[in-house]
């Protein structure tokens, strides 16, 4: 009877609860900083995100990086209709018709 997993399946789902709870971690101790020392790392933040604005090619994210923001994503998407999913205008702007 073949395996349901790949291979290396467990490893990863043991990374990525490696990252879960040591992201809560993280969140757990910002609940007991005080604002000042909050509002000091977010403008360390903004520097950090401009000096990467300012390299020429673009910072290469791991995949629990890209992970982190799908879910984050998914959480702030609003629903999007099909009326606005596809128009031929934007679609086809600049092309000739035949």
């Amino acid at each position: 009877m073949p395996d349901a997993w790949p291979a290396g399946s467990g490893f990863v789902a043991l990374r990525l609860l490696y990252l879960i709870f040591i992201r809560l971690l993280g969140w757990l101790v910002l609940l007991g900083r005080s604002s000042r020392s909050k509002d000091i790392e977010i403008l360390v933040l903004r520097h950090q995100l401009a000096v990467l604005r300012r390299q020429v090619a673009r910072p290469r994210l791991s995949w629990d990086d890209r992970a982190v923001v799908t879910a984050l994503a998914g959480c702030c998407r609003k629903p999007v209709g099909l009326a606005c999913w596809s128009r031929p205008a934007r679609c086809c702007a600049g092309t000739p018709t035949w």
